[in-house]
């Protein structure tokens, strides 16, 4: 089985993935929006284009007599009131007030004339863009003066029921374009506050993974301390008990030097790997924890503990335990982290088995699995399996976490023989 590289445990099934199709379409629109915010003025030049042409068209077909108040009205007049209704329309994005206030005096004409030009209804469109990126309270007044010329017209040529209706279509279609700029407002602002939180977000992951890398350093430069200490302790208590003995029993002396010996080369090979581990930084670990570090005679503990909180565990040991001191609070760093893991991530009726195989010189084999069923096991900080791997590089060792082929999640590590120093 392949390791894991990262710190999730993928989900079997129900994993739903983006339509071909939409993803087609996301990558047009995304182009799309990327040329307009390079060239907007050539996507206004297109619009305003497209909407003066329908009004000169509307002018020129004489498509305004079906609906005007006065078949009469002067050409001149008629083109004027086209063009003034179409043309400003090209500064709506930048300054939608200074556009509608523009159009405003040719839609008064028109209503008041009785030409009823259609473009009148651009307004509705200078409308959006005010919805869509000035205070709200600025509709008030601008429904106000689109509504103005309707009355006007309305209260000129419309009888009885006719200017009731009239009023409340153009004040609908206001209301429509309002709902329609404040959704598309809200959707932007929503879709920039979710682009802001993912850029502050991989700020944070990197900070987190290195704050996580620190912190786990200057753990076990801590854990490190106190097993080094005590090697010299042990150092100190048989050099001073060798040196008394030397008189009377040369034996006991020789005894106490060989105890020294394997004692001092156990502790420099610990050094070492500490040195190895804190060469690259340049902050000081914290002092001390007076607590002594755990060791394999306290995974009993460890595991009744989890058996307390609802996870039958089945533990089987093999072979004779010749781990120094280092090693198992390797072993009992990963199997403690694992049951956590199984803990808060395989779900209600999982179990878990802890095969441990010891062999010559310190080398062991250890492997965690249990028959969960759900999510990731490991903690969303990224800091399970980072510091389990660091762990196990010191001594050269191995560790695989994945999905299980038959069914939840497998933690195996080894760690080789101890090399001669």
């Amino acid at each position: 089985m392949d390791p894991v590289t990262n710190d999730q445990r993928a989900p079997a099934t129900g994993v739903r993935t983006t339509e071909p199709l939409t993803q087609y379409l996301q990558r047009v629109n995304q182009r799309v929006r990327a040329f307009d915010r390079r060239h907007p003025l050539l996507w206004d030049l297109h619009v305003t284009g497209f909407w003066v042409t329908a009004a000169l068209v509307d002018y020129t077909s004489g498509g305004w007599r079906t609906i005007t108040h006065d078949p009469d009205t002067p050409g001149p007049l008629l083109l004027v009131l086209s063009l003034g209704l179409s043309v400003p329309l090209l500064r709506r994005r930048t300054h939608p007030v200074a556009v509608l206030l523009a159009m405003v005096p040719f839609a008064l004409v028109n209503a008041w004339s009785g030409a009823a030009l259609q473009a009148a209804l651009l307004q509705l469109l200078v409308i959006y863009h005010i919805a869509l990126r000035l205070p709200l309270r600025d509709l008030w007044w601008s429904t106000a003066l689109v509504l103005t010329p309707v009355v006007i017209a309305t209260a000129r040529y419309g009888e009885g029921d006719h200017v009731n209706q009239q009023i409340g279509s153009q004040l609908t279609s206001v209301l429509v374009v309002v709902l329609i700029g404040i959704t598309v407002r809200t959707r932007q602002n929503y879709t920039k506050a979710l682009e802001d939180r993912a850029r502050r977000l991989e700020i944070e992951r990197d900070q987190q993974a290195q704050l996580a890398a620190a912190a786990e350093r200057a753990r076990i430069a801590r854990e490190m301390h106190d097993i080094i200490g005590h090697n010299l302790s042990v150092i100190t208590g048989l050099a001073d008990g060798g040196r008394y003995a030397a008189g009377k029993s040369p034996e006991r002396a020789a005894q106490a030097l060989d105890a020294i010996g394997t004692t001092s080369r156990q502790a420099l090979g610990e050094l070492r790997r500490l040195l190895d581990v804190l060469k690259d930084e340049g902050t000081a670990a914290h002092p001390a924890e007076l607590a002594p570090q755990p060791a394999l005679t306290d995974l009993d503990r460890l595991i009744d503990g989890v058996r307390n909180a609802g996870l039958p565990v089945h533990i089987t040991v093999e072979g004779r335990s010749t781990l120094s001191p280092g090693r198992q609070l390797t072993v009992y760093r990963v199997v403690q982290e694992a049951l956590t893991n199984t803990l808060k991530h395989a779900g209600p009726d999982a179990t878990s088995e802890i095969s441990i195989v010891h062999g010559d010189r310190g080398a062991v084999t250890v492997t965690i699995t249990d028959t969960g069923t759900l999510g990731t096991p490991a903690a969303a900080d990224g800091r399970g399996l980072p510091g389990m791997r660091e762990r196990t590089a010191l001594y050269g060792g191995t560790l695989e976490a994945g999905p299980h082929p038959e069914r939840g999640w497998r933690v195996h590590l080894h760690l080789p023989e101890e090399t001669p120093q």
